[in-house]
């Protein structure tokens, strides 16, 4: 259409315009109506990034690490678009002919069915309307767009005549941009089909369980029908009025050429078969069958509320979340996930107030494999004072939201064994550990002082007391050992190990003694600081990966509606220890769970039973707190490492016992039995003889 052409029908479209707002338009001044002018009509120059670069909202889909296991959905609109060549012919047609019948005759704005629309609403005081597909589609890429504020979509949809002309303008634009064939694929995409169903990819699979190049000629005309009146969708409103309407699609495509009488006669006298599907959205909605994936879900939603990439506060990450059209494949892998979930159970059952959060984490790449734990994953109500048993939604794995963790006891251990590493001392370190040692560090009363000097002892004076090196004092877990070990580098070192590993202090008194009294901090050494079994096996597995750190992470990839990959996805890894160290730790970890150090140095370990059953080289360390209130088992391969903590997170008073320890060290051997089972048996790297048996300058060569 040239200007010329536009410039003579101007006061008709304007007229037009208006009696499609339902304005009376007797009731307009004559100096409203022409005062407006010709300019007011022309396209404009530019076009908002809204219709330059659609984005409508989208949903956004979590997988499990195979890519095509869904775990779970997140949207506010049900939506993902769709190239309009993978939308049946039938379907383009049925809502060319329900919406705008000259759609490919004008050029955005239709001048025929303006005239009409004014000729019928000031001789019937009807409310017919004259916007084209074109002018629709613009309406509903404005009020959608994610980049608007709230003002700005309800600005997009205000009945005014400036909006209606605006409407107009934008919509000339834009098919001086872009063809036809686009406009319509972007139509059907945006439009709502009722149900909670946006655009045509959703419908599909809402009503008819099938994708939108399946569509039958009556499902399409159903479809198309509901557009104009979505409240008549037939699962929740009137399927009778939802067929009446299938009919006029269908006449009306008689009418047009698209279809043949006989054709559109028998897709009226199809009967009307729904196959509902519903969208899963959010944690709550994984499948039933798979309650337990809720729990690495939700660790999965506060992963992305803390990543900047996506918004810079957590309102905005999750409304990017949940427009915005990604595919996330997650590192949930099914099978260990279940296998995990199995034997939590084997620990605890359901119907125990106790739990087992175990958590397994990829040495290497920080991707975390599975999260389980004997609860059910949900809002029902529990019994009174018992906020997580057996139903919860908190982070009983991961910590946060409330939750700090648990003291694991002598796996912390560790992170003394890798600062006297660092620090010059080798593996061959001997001290005649007594059964209790006084320390410098200040304690306030209770069993573990001596003078107000914390005074650790050992829980078995006969096997652990005596002369020992990190192999079997780290093996036999000889806290007396260790206290002295702490003492030689500083505690401050120590905690400052542990928090290069990862671990998270939550607690805020944990978090105000890092920060103000580590140096003071001596029974840190022996896990009195609570912690979550997914933080302990992310800083076992840097030990496993040669002293490489990396993030636990819920993503293996992150990509957008166009496919493109998105940095924040990637893994987040980092050397932070010395590999000599790494190899050493490791080394000494072969101790406690019946393995053997390269110098076959191991004499005796607190989880000895593990390793023969699992018939691979495997370190770890298990760990209980005082009195057995919570009791702890790490094990790692190069390949994978397991943590899981027992413990009452209702009820720190309510002690464990040490018995469950047993049924940890089964479950952790069965985990990763099976989930190494098609993996090649590898062994650690030795460490070298300076490391192990020479004192030398601090070892932080990488």
């Amino acid at each position: 259409m040239n200007r010329a052409y536009l410039d003579k029908l101007f006061t008709v479209v304007l007229a037009g315009v208006l009696a499609g707002l339902a304005l009376a338009a007797a009731a307009l001044p004559a100096a409203l109506v022409f005062g407006l002018g010709v300019k007011n009509l022309m396209p404009y120059t530019a076009l908002p990034e809204a219709l330059k670069t659609p984005q409508p909202a989208q949903r956004s889909n979590l997988y499990a690490n195979d890519g095509r296991t869904l775990i779970t959905s997140f949207y506010v609109e049900d939506r993902v678009d769709v190239p309009v060549a993978e939308v049946a012919p039938v379907m383009r047609d049925a809502i060319v002919a329900a919406e705008d019948v000259r759609f490919y005759e004008h050029h955005g704005v239709d001048v025929r069915g303006v005239a009409r629309a004014f000729t019928a609403n000031r001789r019937e005081g009807t409310r017919q309307g004259a916007s084209t597909l074109t002018m629709q589609y613009v309406r509903n890429a404005l009020a959608g767009d994610p980049r608007l504020t709230e003002e700005q979509r309800a600005a997009a949809t205000e009945i005014t005549v400036g909006r209606k002309i605006r409407e107009m303008r934008y919509a000339l634009t834009l098919e001086r941009q872009v063809g036809k064939d686009e406009i319509l694929g972007r139509y059907l995409n945006i439009a709502y089909f009722g149900a909670g169903a946006y655009g045509i990819a959703a419908a599909s699979k809402r009503y008819f369980s099938t994708t939108p190049e399946r569509l039958t000629l009556a499902q399409a005309a159903l479809l198309a029908g509901l557009v104009r009146s979505p409240a008549d969708d037939p699962i929740n409103g009137d399927a009778d009025a939802a067929v009446q309407r299938r009919a006029y699609v269908l006449d009306r495509m008689v009418e047009t050429g698209r279809v043949n009488v006989a054709d559109a006669e028998a897709a009226k006298a199809t009967e009307l078969v729904l196959k509902p599907n519903t969208t899963p959205n959010d944690c709550a909605a994984v499948p039933a069958d798979h309650n337990d994936w809720g729990f690495f879900c939700d660790w999965f939603t506060q992963w992305w509320n803390a990543q900047p990439a996506f918004g810079e506060n957590v309102d905005e990450r999750q409304r990017t979340l949940r427009r915005g059209g990604w595919k996330i494949v997650s590192s949930l892998d099914p099978d260990v996930q279940a296998k995990a979930s199995e034997q939590v159970r084997e620990i605890y059952p359901e119907t125990i107030a106790r739990a087992a959060p175990t958590a397994v984490v990829q040495p290497g790449t920080g991707r975390v494999l599975a999260m389980a734990v004997n609860r059910t994953y949900g809002t029902a109500a529990n019994p009174a004072g018992q906020q997580n048993f057996p139903n919860t939604v908190n982070q009983l794995v991961a910590g946060g939201g409330g939750i700090t963790g648990y003291q694991a006891g002598s796996t912390f251990k560790l992170f003394a064994l890798l600062a006297a590493l660092e620090s010059g001392l080798p593996l061959d370190t001997e001290f005649d550990a007594p059964r209790v040692y006084v320390t410098q560090y200040p304690v306030g009363a209770g069993p573990a002082s001596c003078g107000g000097r914390w005074c650790p002892e050992n829980a078995n004076t006969y096997w652990m007391d005596g002369d020992r090196d990190m192999w079997d004092a780290f093996g036999r877990s000889v806290n007396t050992y260790f206290a002295w070990l702490t003492e030689r580098v500083g505690a401050d070192r120590v905690v400052e190990m542990a928090q290069r590993l990862g671990i998270v202090f939550r607690a805020p008194a944990d978090a105000r003694m890092a920060r103000e009294g580590a140096k003071s901090w001596g029974p840190f050494t022996l896990g009195v600081s609570a912690t979550t079994p997914l933080d302990l096996a992310g800083a076992y597995a840097a030990v496993a990966a040669e002293g490489t750190w990396c993030r636990p992470t819920p993503v293996t990839s992150i990509t957008d509606p166009a496919g493109r990959t998105v940095a924040a996805g990637n893994t987040d890894c980092r050397q932070v220890l010395d590999t000599e160290v790494a190899r050493a730790a490791a080394d000494a970890s072969r101790c406690p769970v019946g393995d053997q150090s390269m110098y076959r140095r191991c004499d005796g370990g607190t989880a000895e039973e593990l390793a023969p059953g699992l018939r691979r080289p495997v370190a770890g360390k298990t760990g209980s707190s005082e009195r057995n209130a919570t009791e702890t088992v790490v094990a790692f391969t190069p390949q994978l490492s397991v943590a899981t903590i027992a413990a009452n997170p209702d009820d720190p008073r309510d002690a464990v016992g040490g018995g469950v320890q047993k049924r940890q060290i089964a479950a952790v051997g069965r985990i990763l039995a099976w989930s190494l089972r098609d993996e090649p048996v590898r062994d650690f790297v030795p460490p070298g003889q300076a490391v192990a048996f020479q004192h030398t300058s601090p070892r932080t060569g990488n």
